[in-house]
């Protein structure tokens, strides 16, 4: 690992995270959602919003997952990132997270709830730090990651994406 990334991971205080990577929540909203204002998909009241820190460094990638919610991506920091998003009809979208308009980056990016996503810093060598705000909040029930087997099995014209951005773990 780089200094750089070093100084960012303890600076923020950041932690591993599940799906790869290194996260700190930095916001939870007081106010909370419930009942016939919240879809039945969550179960139960969740914040309004969160947010968090997260950074991908040098080599690794964030796990195909899925959420329950909508998550806004905001670049902070280092090298350009690629999203790998695949839609429930197997579409797949690779959008980019960035400041390097031209290359078609954006400093912003929406992953719409129940997708496939995974991601990796464009520059093998290089890090990402990125933001996470997840609308309603995020909770860890809302997070399913994904299983190697079981998502090949369902998008196969995605068998090599896949394999190389998953674990062999199924969800937590």
């Amino acid at each position: 690992m780089t200094g750089e990334v070093e100084r960012w991971i303890e600076r923020l205080g950041l932690q591993p995270h599940p799906e790869g990577g290194y996260f700190k929540e930095n916001y939870r909203a007081d106010d909370t959602v419930g009942g016939t204002a919240l879809p039945e998909r969550y179960g139960a009241k969740r914040s309004l919003s969160t947010a968090i820190y997260y950074l991908l460094g040098p080599g690794d990638f964030s796990a195909f997952h899925r959420l329950r919610s909508d998550e806004t991506w905001h670049f902070y920091a280092g090298c350009s990132l690629t999203l790998h998003v695949i839609a429930p009809d197997g579409s797949y979208a690779c959008p980019r997270l960035g400041l390097n308009l031209d290359a078609g980056d954006r400093p912003q990016q929406l992953v719409a709830r129940d997708q496939w996503f995974a991601a990796e810093p464009v520059e093998p060598d290089g890090f990402t730090l990125a933001g996470c705000t997840v609308a309603p909040g995020f909770d860890m029930t809302d997070f399913e990651l994904a299983e190697r087997d079981a998502l090949t099995h369902a998008y196969p014209a995605h068998t090599e994406l896949i394999a190389r951005l998953t674990r062999t773990g199924a969800s937590p």
